[in-house]
């Protein structure tokens, strides 16, 4: 088991035996990067909003990555967007002789850019790591995505996206307030989580005026958090469950991953709440929880790599986020489902380097051939 704070990470380890498959995938995976000469470039940005920790904490984790798969006998180049002329840096590169591994979340400066970033991507020809344009932009949408996951037969709790002036029409407490475009917990504080009607007005009017966007409100799920991490193709494989353990909180508005337990180390969030892996549960709920997650790995489209955040309350599982370009940096729990299951770090990022390889058109067809 390991057990981790979002800065801390203490392990309890036992024994666990390497699958024949797992063996056969790191050597499978050496011999193809040889055959193939594969030149990865490891795109980021940096949002001009950040601070200077946010700023060097990205530019840290994506070092990390970069020299993850140098080490893994990958040609690799680390580039950093600053600002938005993206072909700038495209131009540099042969998209015959390369596969973009997209950590980019959106053009510096240019709010809800994620699908542009890209398109900028395709239009230059480059094979990349992840999930599409369709999905990236459709994941933003938060109403539009839960209408599509509750048609594939999956929770998700109740909510709508709610004017100030609307909020005594809500009757579901406690509720959450979440902005209805954006990822990475932006704006979620304990203040978050409200119990009537004049609390929710004012958290909208603070989501409004913040991100300059609608709020999404939903009945707040008071339960255990899993983030099931997914990856690889055909099939889909669901790595070790984390569990985000908040047992550390008695009060319900605290029990949640705070933009602060994810990006401040110091505060209350990111020392208190535990990161579990893998998370004891038991057989007939895991079968449960598996079955939506590949309902909505399949039914969406999903690519390489995801993470879907899920609250369990009464034996019953909802979907709180699907992540398509989920942070996959070293501490996070990604990476940590997947050393669980016995994946170095460079291991992990080079395995989905060889699933995007699958789809350029030089280096796809000696994958194959090689297979």
């Amino acid at each position: 088991m390991i057990i981790s704070s979002s800065c801390k990470l203490i392990i309890n380890t036992f024994q666990l035996s390497f699958p024949h498959s797992l063996i056969f995938s790191i050597f499978y995976f050496s011999f193809v990067t040889k055959l193939i000469n594969i030149k990865v470039v490891v795109l980021y940005d940096l949002d001009p909003r950040w601070d200077n920790l946010e700023m060097s904490t990205a530019r840290y984790s994506n070092k990390v990555l970069a020299e993850a798969l140098s080490e893994e006998g990958i040609d690799t180049y680390l580039e950093e967007l600053r600002d938005p002329n993206l072909g700038r840096i495209l131009k540099k590169y042969n998209p015959d002789e390369t596969i973009i591994f997209n950590l980019c979340e959106t053009l510096p400066g240019i709010p809800r850019s994620e699908r542009r970033v890209l398109e900028i991507i395709e239009n230059r020809g480059f094979t990349y790591t992840g999930n599409d344009p369709d999905l990236i932009e459709l994941s933003c949408d938060k109403q539009k995505t839960n209408v599509i996951i509750r048609s594939l037969g999956v929770k998700v709790p109740s909510g709508a996206v709610l004017a100030a002036e609307e909020a005594g029409t809500w009757d579901i407490f406690p509720a959450i307030v979440k902005p209805s475009h954006d990822h990475c917990s932006l704006t979620l504080t304990e203040k978050s989580v409200v119990y009537d009607a004049s609390s929710l007005q004012q958290q909208i009017l603070f989501v409004n005026n913040e991100l300059n966007q609608p709020a999404l409100v939903e009945d707040f799920i008071d339960g255990r958090e899993f983030h099931v991490s997914v990856w690889n193709n055909d099939p889909p494989e669901i790595l070790p469950l984390v569990e985000m353990d908040f047992s550390a909180f008695a009060q319900a508005q605290k029990r949640l991953c705070t933009y602060d337990s994810k990006f401040i180390p110091g505060s209350e969030h990111y020392e208190k709440i535990e990161t579990i892996v893998p998370a004891a549960l038991d057989e007939k709920l895991f079968r449960k929880l598996k079955k939506d997650v590949l309902t909505i790995w399949k039914g969406f489209g999903c690519l390489d790599y995801a993470r879907f955040d899920f609250r369990l309350r009464d034996d019953k599982f909802y979907l709180l986020d699907i992540n398509p370009n989920n942070d996959i940096s070293v501490d996070a729990s990604f990476a940590l489902a997947a050393e669980m299951a016995n994946y170095s770090y460079g291991q992990l990022v080079k395995r989905i380097v060889m699933m995007a390889a699958e789809r350029h058109p030089v280096f796809g067809e000696k994958v194959l051939v090689s297979a």
